[in-house]
């Protein structure tokens, strides 16, 4: 096996997940460098080359990557879902006139919530998409 494909299925162990054929085809796409991609990029990359993942398995396999925090999920609608291979926390641009999602760091905007969480409850996290479009 070669370096790159070591470093997939180890990374792949190191999350608890069991390393198969599929899975270390479509960890390879998502981790190869950031980047947003849909489930639909994703099954594009990985068939490219006579490849044979399904999509119901590409589907799958993202939502076990984003279950076990591999990487994550970035819903701009219930229709359109990117996977972030950055799971580091930070804050997205996303531009209606292109369809692309660009990340900005959370430093770059200062939200300021006093209002307190709803009894019995933590926050588990905090999502920002800033929805932008070109200017004419």
């Amino acid at each position: 096996m070669n370096k790159p494909q070591d470093a997939i299925k180890a990374k792949l162990l190191e999350c608890n997940i069991n390393p198969t054929f599929q899975r270390n085809e479509i960890a390879s796409v998502m981790l190869s460098k950031p980047q947003h991609l849909s489930a639909e990029q994703v099954l594009l990359l990985v068939n490219a080359n006579d490849g044979h993942v399904s999509k119901a398995t590409v589907y799958n396999t993202l939502n076990l990557f984003v279950a076990k925090g591999l990487v994550s999920e970035v819903v701009i609608d219930p229709s359109k879902i990117f996977y972030d291979s950055n799971t580091s926390y930070h804050y997205h641009y996303f531009n209606e006139d292109t369809g692309e999602l660009h990340d900005f760091e959370s430093g770059d905007m200062n939200l300021n919530s006093n209002s307190s969480l709803p009894e019995n409850t933590v926050q588990s996290g905090l999502d920002v998409v800033v929805r932008v479009k070109n200017s004419t």
